[in-house]
């Protein structure tokens, strides 16, 4: 019995701290938010993806559908910052998970401040620039932990993509801004927007994936619980 607690000990150090149905209810919600994205592209027809901002369906028919896919974008955040929260352990690790909770505030904030209200702006900044801030330290240093480094290369592609895609719409967004909009060449803010709503459920989905991997490897029937080897005749 010891010797199983020891193997168990040595293979699997302080997995048992990660949550999994915390980790579960991350996966689940980033689904719920992405496939909330998804209707409204079909429900909304109106707002052409390609220059209006996903925060632009408040004012359609279909804003309560905005509404859930902000929370469930939220509680995602929310769920895995519980989930991983004893893995940042580190100063770097804590700064990351508090980014996280931040970003979640942020993402459940806007649900309720829309488009139209004036603390929209204040949920925007919190959910769009918390979470890749939070993406890159917590992908960092999870990679770091033994345990985790098999998936540290797809930690990072992950967490780098997020801030890509941010960079990439802020481009957009200052292209448009400076006069370049629907009645010129160049208004393409609309499919950055989207896609980095998209990446940040993905990199959150990853994380939690691979934390309920961690949690529940795949079945190996350890030595010591095997028995004694027989010994060669």
């Amino acid at each position: 019995m010891s010797a199983n607690r020891e193997t168990r000990r040595a293979t699997a150090p302080e997995d048992h701290a990660i949550s999994v149905p915390a980790a579960r209810l991350s996966i689940a919600a980033a689904a719920v938010a992405l496939l909330s994205l998804a209707s409204l592209h079909m429900l909304s027809p109106e707002f052409d993806p390609t220059w209006r901002v996903v925060s632009e369906y408040a004012n359609g028919q279909y804003g309560w559908v905005l509404s859930l896919m902000f929370v469930a974008w939220g509680i995602s955040s929310w769920a895995l910052a519980f989930a991983i929260r004893a893995q940042l352990k580190t100063t770097a690790g804590k700064l990351g998970l508090g980014f996280l909770v931040a970003a979640g505030l942020g993402q459940a904030m806007a649900s309720a401040c829309d488009i139209n209200h004036p603390l929209h702006g204040v949920a925007g900044m919190l959910g769009v620039l918390g979470l890749p801030i939070a993406a890159m330290l917590i992908s960092v240093v999870l990679g770091r932990i033994q345990a985790w480094s098999s998936a540290k290369t797809l930690l990072l592609w992950t967490g780098n993509s997020t801030w890509v895609i941010l960079i990439v719409m802020i481009a957009a967004l200052m292209v448009m801004i400076a006069g370049r909009t629907r009645a010129g060449t160049i208004a393409l803010v609309g499919y950055p927007n989207r896609l980095l709503v998209v990446l940040d459920c993905v990199w959150t989905m990853t994380v939690a994936w691979q934390a309920i991997k961690l949690r529940h490897p795949a079945t190996q029937v350890p030595q010591a619980m095997r028995g004694p080897r027989p010994e060669l005749q």
